[in-house]
C-alpha cells in the first residue's frame, strides 16, 4: 500500500494505518486519545475507520515525534499551528475548480466570437 492508495481511498483500517505509517496500532490508538486530532469513524462492530485527514496528521506526530525528536506535549505545540484540511475545505476547494473552469470556457467561447 502506498502513497496512491491513501489518495484513491477514503477510509482505512487501523491495519491499513500501521502500513501506510509504519506506526504501530497501539501507538495510533494513543495519539488518538492524547492529540484529539485523529477522530476515526467508530462501525457498529466497535472498529475504526480512519480517513485520510487521520492518516495526514499521523505521518505528521511520527515527523515531529521521530525526526524532530520533540516529546508528546512538543508535537502537542507544533500541531496548534498545524492544520489540514478538512472535508468541507475539500468540497469547497473542488467546487472553486469546477467554478473557475466554467468561467475558463466561457471566456475561452466568448473570444471565439
Amino acid at each position: 500500500m502506498g502513497l496512491e492508495e491513501l489518495e484513491n481511498r477514503e477510509y482505512f483500517s487501523i491495519g491499513d494505518v500501521k502500513r501506510l505509517t509504519g506506526v504501530p496500532e497501539y501507538s495510533v490508538r494513543y495519539w488518538e486519545a492524547e492529540f484529539n486530532l485523529i477522530r476515526p469513524i467508530r462501525l457498529e462492530s466497535g472498529h475504526r475507520r480512519y480517513t485520510k485527514q487521520d492518516v495526514y496528521t499521523i505521518l505528521k506526530i511520527k515527523d515531529l515525534i521521530y525526526k524532530h525528536k520533540l516529546t508528546l506535549e512538543g508535537a502537542k505545540k507544533q500541531l496548534n499551528n498545524y492544520r489540514l484540511p478538512t472535508n468541507a475545505d475539500e468540497k469547497k476547494s473542488r467546487t472553486d475548480l469546477k467554478l473557475l473552469t466554467e468561467i475558463k470556457e466561457t471566456l475561452e467561447d466568448l473570444l471565439k466570437e
